[in-house]
């Protein structure tokens, strides 16, 4: 073959494969059910490995026993060295291959419940999913688990893939039985395609071809199915949905928004509303970096100038003028809790939705799904793992589709405020009505004018510490030399306000948030009446310290640490308090039953162990400026 007649040969091959459309697919069921050594079988009768590969493979094999020059096609995947050594996946692998009729990424996510959330990373962008079940085992807690997972997250078409039946002799009646069990399970999940195929991902049955072992099996191999099953996007279908990545202004007279269409079309002079503002333009430019375009479609990362100036950023949506998405800022939503920490009630964190950020908190639990029957179970917090339906309100409103109609515009993920973890993901069902029937009323009289009656600024001064620290002590001291100069205070202590507005509330760290949540909306009423508020509450977790911090302008909040050794505050114990804990009789006691959460930047750090209260009192006087 002439180095021409190659070349020619190469780029028809390439020209070819670019036309091919891919399927994104995960394997997924429960640990050694064999989804590492399926998605080794099948990159190895794709003939993707070089020889030197397959090589080394078969050395690896024989290090962990296997026999001959048989390899271990789980090898393939398993790239981590624990997941070698403990034999389980604990990453979510990608592979790449192709065939003559599609290209393929597969995602071989972990089977062990531990990593249940890197199952869900791999299965947010898959279009199709394989669930492995091992024929001798049957279907198992974590079979049911990932599957209802992919119902949530929105995949239509299922493979059951009854694996290992080289173990059960190839009988037909374990893959009836499993068969059936599936398709039992499975009816109430939202499912369009499911097909069961019994195969052995370490033999090689009904992978690529037909299994002589086996002949009483008809179906499609599953390679087969996985090139012929339709599973083409039908977004471009929509009505146009352009979230806004970046405000582009490359030189002082060009400003555009960038970003990817999720969904429809988009043309030169076609009429959009930017939400949740709601303002209307016209499509002036369409540029794809020095190109300029009639029109571009679902998929295309393009820029967009209009034919006039609107306000606009990151995290606003370009939607056709006549067909826009809906906005709103409390919705009911289907969530997978992914962190070991619990979740609580009221607790405030970042959700981002595509290009959108914004505070969130959870409202209410409606249900958690128990996975082995679907029974709907009362929670009262969100723990590891957990498949809920809660209800969510954010701090404004963003524009959002359903996750079924559009999931780019309706899945979203939960962040950590403190630790910048990602701590859940959910999709969006529907917007709440109260939502719609709820609106902010406009006051004639508002904050600025009370604080010019009044003679002095409003604030809040957040004293936190444990149990003894002195806060109430400092407080009460505070306010008496406020109120001589003439100040308008008012204490919010933690023993009082659990005697009214909070008797409901309990102890326990769901609670206990609960209760600073109630504490921050009232200080934040009261600040807007124009009063210097003191709070006395030990708030033990930075979270919500940090919530109540955002519920106020810049110089509005003022933290107070009273920093007191907790075996100084037992020696004091004025309530007696401490002893009843060490002795068992208060569960959740902070600093004995629960932990306190130290601020880390306090606005005002008072040692109470070598600082009197009336020296405290008279730096902070100095410091607060009212």
């Amino acid at each position: 073959m002439t180095k021409l007649t190659y070349v020619s040969e190469v780029n028809q091959y390439l020209s070819k494969q670019a036309k091919l459309d891919t399927l994104r697919f995960i394997t997924c069921g429960s640990v050694d059910d064999g989804k590492s050594t399926l998605i080794g079988r099948m990159l190895f009768e794709a003939q993707v490995i070089f020889e030197d590969q397959i090589k080394s493979l078969q050395s690896d094999s024989r290090k962990i026993g296997t026999q001959g020059n048989n390899i271990d096609f789980a090898l393939l995947v398993d790239g981590l060295a624990s997941e070698r050594e403990q034999g389980i996946t604990i990453d979510v692998a990608y592979r790449y291959f192709s065939t003559e009729n599609r290209k393929f990424i597969v995602a071989d996510t972990p089977g062990h419940e531990q990593y249940t959330r890197n199952m869900i990373t791999g299965a947010s962008t898959a279009k199709l999913a394989i669930i492995l079940i091992d024929s001798q085992q049957g279907i198992l807690e974590q079979t049911r688990r990932h599957s209802i997972i992919c119902s949530v997250l929105g995949i239509k078409n299922i493979v059951v893939a009854i694996n290992k039946m080289d173990l059960v002799d190839y009988q037909q009646i374990t893959y009836d039985q499993i068969s059936e069990q599936y398709k039992e399970f499975s009816s109430s999940l939202k499912f369009q395609n499911v097909i069961t195929i019994p195969i052995s991902a370490l033999k090689g049955d009904n992978i690529t071809h037909s299994s002589d072992n086996m002949n009483w099996y008809e179906g499609p191999t599953l390679l087969n199915y996985l090139e012929t099953i339709e599973t083409r996007s039908t977004a471009v279908d929509q009505p146009l949905r352009f979230p806004v990545q970046l405000v582009n202004r490359y030189d002082s007279n060009f400003r555009g928004f960038s970003g990817m269409i999720e969904a429809g079309r988009v043309n030169i002079g076609q009429s959009i509303k930017v939400l949740p503002s709601g303002e209307i333009a016209t499509i002036k430019d369409i540029i794809l970096f020095k190109d300029k375009l009639q029109s571009a479609e679902q998929g295309k990362s393009i820029t967009l100038t209009l034919n006039k100036e609107i306000d606009a950023s990151r995290g606003d949506v370009i939607v056709a003028a006549d067909d826009p998405c809906q906005v709103s800022d409390q919705f009911q939503v289907a969530l997978v809790w992914m962190d070991q920490n619990p979740g609580y009630l009221g607790r405030n964190f970042w959700l981002k939705l595509g290009t959108t950020l914004v505070n969130a908190n959870i409202t209410s639990i409606k249900h958690k799904i128990n996975i082995n029957n679907f029974e709907n179970l009362s929670a009262t917090q969100l723990e590891l793992n957990d498949l809920l339906v809660v209800t969510i309100k954010t701090d404004r409103l963003i524009a959002f589709e359903k996750y079924h109609v559009c999931p780019p515009l309706g899945a979203f993920i939960l962040i950590d405020r403190i630790s910048n973890q990602t701590v859940a993901a959910g999709m969006i069902e529907f917007e709440l009505r109260r939502a719609n029937n709820l609106h902010q009323q406009k006051l004639d009289i508002d904050k600025k004018a009370r604080n010019q009656l009044k003679g002095h600024i409003s604030k809040v001064l957040w004293f936190t510490g444990i149990s003894g620290s002195g806060k109430s002590t400092i407080a009460n001291a505070l306010e008496k030399k406020l109120y001589a100069k003439g100040i308008h205070t008012y204490i919010l202590d933690g023993d009082n306000i659990r005697h009214g507005l909070n008797s409901d509330l309990g102890f326990t760290n769901a609670d206990r948030v609960e209760n600073i949540r109630r504490i921050g909306e009232v200080a934040k009423l009261m600040v807007d009446a124009g009063i210097v508020v003191i709070s006395a509450f030990i708030s033990p977790f930075r979270a919500e310290r940090e919530m109540v911090r955002e519920l106020f302008e810049e110089k509005e909040y003022i933290e107070i640490f009273i920093d007191t050794p907790l075996e100084l505050a037992e020696e004091r114990d004025p309530k007696g308090l401490y002893k009843k804990a060490r002795k068992g009789e208060i569960p959740n006691f902070t600093g004995i039953g629960s932990s306190y959460q130290i601020p880390t930047n306090p606005d005002v750090h008072i040692k109470t162990k070598t600082e009197t209260v009336d020296e405290a009192v008279n730096r902070l006087l100095k410091i607060i400026n009212v």
